[in-house]
């Protein structure tokens, strides 16, 4: 039977270096196992986290829905869907954009690593290697690569423009003219990566080590499938973002026309 685990992440989490990163909202645990919820949920809750369960797709993503969280952590194996197109609804709703996703589960296949990152995950972890203590890391490190960057920033709007849009580094927000674009948090640091080294070609690599924290020499087309993703949600500011055939892509400011 399939499995989903769902996680949200938002409260006020402890950094590592003793100081907080206030977050509005809570963790979400969503797997059929309840020995696993309550061990999560008992971890934590230690942390400072706040947190909510489901034993169902359905049931977390009415959950989802009704009170959107920070961090998902999915099961691959739910009864009801695969954890996969779960993974995939949440991405395709533009009112969660905002939330990141872990992948907890039994399957540790390299194929399943990559349908994954592929499907929107941030983080991958694979149970039969499981640490609770490694667990709570990984909540803490995929909570500060979303932390709204107003928590280190000063006050005030922090617009750049680069081409046909500007990014708004403290909210991490996206617009193209006056209209903004809901983009993933993953979206939103390939977007970054690729404007603020505009003119530079980026390899695959690059990317799957700064923004997926993969290795470089990974054979996944995680890359080639959110840059599809990011062209479409861009628009006519799509033709600023070049692809470099066989090598990897650029942000051009001078192009007129998508690739």
């Amino acid at each position: 039977m399939r499995r989903l685990a769902l996680v949200w992440l938002l409260n006020k989490t402890p950094t590592a270096g003793g100081a907080t990163i206030r977050v509005n909202g809570h963790i979400l645990l969503v797997d059929p196992d309840r020995d696993l919820q309550h061990l999560l949920r008992c971890n934590l809750e230690r942390e400072g986290f706040s947190t909510r369960s489901a034993a169902s797709a359905a049931e977390a993503l009415a959950s989802v829905r009704s009170e959107p969280p920070v961090l998902i952590v999915l099961d691959l194996d739910l009864p009801d869907m695969p954890g996969a197109e779960v993974c995939q609804l949440i991405r395709a709703d533009p009112r969660l954009a905002a939330t990141s996703i872990i992948i907890l589960t039994v399957r540790g296949e390299e194929c399943d690593r990559i349908s994954g990152f592929e499907a929107g995950a941030d983080d991958y972890v694979i149970k039969a290697n499981f640490s609770i203590r490694e667990f709570i890391l990984r909540v803490h490190a995929v909570q500060r690569r979303g932390a709204p960057l107003d928590t280190i920033a000063p006050d005030g709007e922090l617009r750049r423009s680069y081409g046909l849009s500007s990014v708004d580094e403290r909210s991490q927000r996206v617009f193209i003219g006056d209209d903004e674009v809901n983009l993933t948090r993953t979206e939103f640091k390939l977007l970054r990566t690729l404007a603020t080294h505009s003119g530079r070609v980026i390899r695959r690599g690059t990317f799957l080590q700064v923004v997926w924290g993969m290795p470089p020499d990974l054979n996944t087309r995680t890359v080639d499938t959110h840059v599809k993703r990011l062209r479409e949600k861009l628009g006519p500011a799509a033709c600023h973002l070049e692809t470099v055939r066989g090598v990897g892509y650029r942000f051009d400011l001078t192009g007129s026309s998508p690739s």
